[in-house]
């Protein structure tokens, strides 16, 4: 659908899968999309007639919506293809679709997430130790979570001092080298109801994330806070930051997705190459449906193209 809804000055896209197992889909859906099996060098060419594919060593025979353990060693392949070709400069971002963490689990998949994988795969391929840091983005709100795929129980365990004053650094730099904002302006959320009142509902804000501001400003980063999570997402509050830091996943996703469900785009900052992804998850339950929106993808497209242009730019 994303293809079919190409615009002419649209950036070409070739996909990572199985291209038996594609045009089945296309089939099924009774959606006239020609597919055609390429290498990942004459998808160029072939783009503005056909959807490139290229082909992955992996057969996938799965129906829509139901996950097999081959398709999730694909899953695995094409996103570790997928990081090899970027590297080696046949694509200039890595675009993912969602994944079934629990399908990759079972087939062996070690990583909480797409987030951290991409780190690994960050010193596979580049010998680069980095830190992944995961941050949703749309046009109207930007949102980073300190603590990521962790329950919330292990996510105040992990909360520090250290790793704030790292998620922020690293949101900053990628504002900047990136998004081309010469000065990014960060909210830092608090983690108890009211930024802990003074310590009335909670002290981790005295104790360490108001220290984590201090020190981030003492760099240069223009960062304010602790603020109250319950009031940082409302329209006049966004127009005083370009994103917020949050401590946990759900703090940072739910407002962004209630927000803009259909145009935000997952972004893995910190990396050495563009990485970006829809905002959603699998949808199984209406899978090989028809009806799914492409939206976030084609979001999660454009804004690859937008940044790789940036990261080109800058180097």
């Amino acid at each position: 659908m994303a293809w079919r809804d190409r615009k002419p000055d649209d950036q070409p896209f070739f996909v990572l899968a199985d291209p038996d197992h594609m045009a089945r889909l296309a089939k099924a859906l009774a959606f006239d999309a020609p597919i055609q099996s390429c290498a990942a060098g004459e998808s160029l060419q072939i783009f503005r007639r056909a959807l490139p594919i290229v082909p992955l060593r992996t057969r996938i025979d799965g129906k829509p919506g139901a996950p097999t353990l081959a398709d999730a060693k694909g899953a695995i392949e094409a996103i570790e293809r997928g990081a090899e070709l970027t590297h080696a400069g046949a694509a200039a971002a890595l675009v993912t679709n969602p994944i079934s963490k629990d399908s990759l689990y079972k087939a062996g998949f070690k990583h909480p997430g797409h987030t951290e994988f991409l780190g690994e795969l960050s010193m596979r391929f580049w010998g680069a130790d980095v830190l992944p840091v995961m941050m949703l983005w749309s046009p109207l709100l930007a949102v980073v979570p300190v603590t990521i795929h962790v329950s919330l129980r292990q996510s105040l365990q992990d909360l520090t001092r250290e790793k704030i004053v790292a998620t922020a650094r690293i949101a900053a730099h990628d504002l900047k080298a990136r998004f081309g904002l010469a000065a990014p302006r960060l909210a830092i959320a608090g983690l108890n109801p009211h930024a802990g009142e003074n310590g009335a509902m909670g002290t981790e804000e005295r104790d360490f994330i108001a220290a984590a501001v201090d020190d981030l400003r003492r760099e240069g980063i223009d960062a304010r806070g602790p603020l109250p999570p319950d009031t940082m997402f409302h329209s006049e509050a966004r127009a005083r930051y370009d994103a917020a830091i949050c401590m946990y996943h759900d703090q940072a996703l739910i407002p962004i997705k209630t927000l803009a469900f259909d145009s935000a785009v997952n972004v893995t900052l910190g990396l050495p190459f563009v990485r970006t992804s829809p905002d959603h998850g699998t949808a199984y339950d209406i899978a090989g449906k028809g009806v799914a929106s492409p939206a976030s993808l084609i979001a999660a497209l454009q804004l690859a193209t937008r940044l790789a242009g940036a990261k080109a730019g800058a180097s």
